[in-house]
C-alpha cells in the first residue's frame, strides 16, 4: 500500500516529536520478525516507558535532521530500520531491545547504532550501552549494599542478645539450685 504524502508528513511529524523528547534513541535492523513479535516488544517497552517505531529510511534520517540536527545515512543498513526511543530512563529502553537482540537465534533484530547523551554512538558502543543495567537496577543494587552493614549488626545483635539471654537463664538456674541447697542444708 502507498503512503500518500499527507501520512508521510505525520509520520514525519510523530518521529521528530519522539526524538525530541527521547533521552536515548537506539536504531536497529529487522528482518522476518512477526507481528506477534513486534507487539511482544512494544509491550515491554511500555513497561519502561519507552517507544519501538518503524518508519522508512528516508523518513527517519529527515527526522533526525530535523529533530537532532543530525545527518546520517541510513541506506546502507539492510532490512527495516526500527528505533527505539527511551523517554525517562535513557537505557532501560535500550536493554529490552537488547534482551531480545541477544535471544534472537535467527538474527531477526540487531543493533545498527544509537543517540546516547546527545553524541553518535557506533555499533560496539551502542551494543556496551545496551548491556548496562537500567537507573532501577542500579539504584536497588546500592540500596542493598547500604543495607547490608545495617543487615550484620541487627544478625549480631540478635546472636548477642540470645547468648546473653541463654547465659542469663543459666546463672538464673544455677542461683535457684544454690537456694534450694541452702534452705535444705538448714532444714
Amino acid at each position: 500500500m502507498a503512503v500518500s504524502k499527507q501520512q508521510k508528513a505525520e509520520i514525519l511529524n510523530e518521529l521528530v516529536a519522539k526524538f525530541k523528547e527521547a533521552k536515548s534513541i537506539g536504531f536497529a535492523t529487522t528482518t522476518t520478525m512477526t507481528v506477534e513479535e513486534f507487539a511482544g516488544l512494544r509491550k515491554n517497552l511500555r513497561e519502561v516507558n519507552a517507544t519501538y517505531t518503524l518508519a522508512k529510511k528516508t523518513l527517519m534520517r529527515k527526522a533526525l535532521k530535523d529533530a537532532l540536527d543530525i545527518d546520517f545515512d541510513l541506506s546502507n543498513l539492510e532490512g527495516q530500520i526500527g528505533a527505539v526511543c527511551s523517554n525517562e530512563d535513557a537505557v532501560s529502553g535500550l536493554g529490552k531491545v537488547n534482551d531480545l537482540v541477544k535471544s534472537s537465534k535467527w538474527e531477526k533484530i540487531n543493533w545498527a547504532w544509537s543517540i546516547f547523551e546527545w553524541q553518535v554512538k557506533d555499533l560496539e558502543e551502542t551494543k556496551v550501552i545496551a548491556a548496562m543495567p537500567s537507573r532501577e537496577t542500579l539504584l536497588s543494587r546500592l540500596v542493598g549494599s547500604m543495607m547490608s552493614p545495617l543487615s550484620g549488626m541487627a544478625r549480631f545483635f540478635d546472636a548477642a542478645a540470645k547468648e546473653v539471654e541463654a547465659q542469663w537463664k543459666e546463672n538464673l538456674g544455677q542461683i535457684e539450685v544454690k537456694k534450694e541447697e541452702a534452705a535444705s542444708t538448714e532444714a
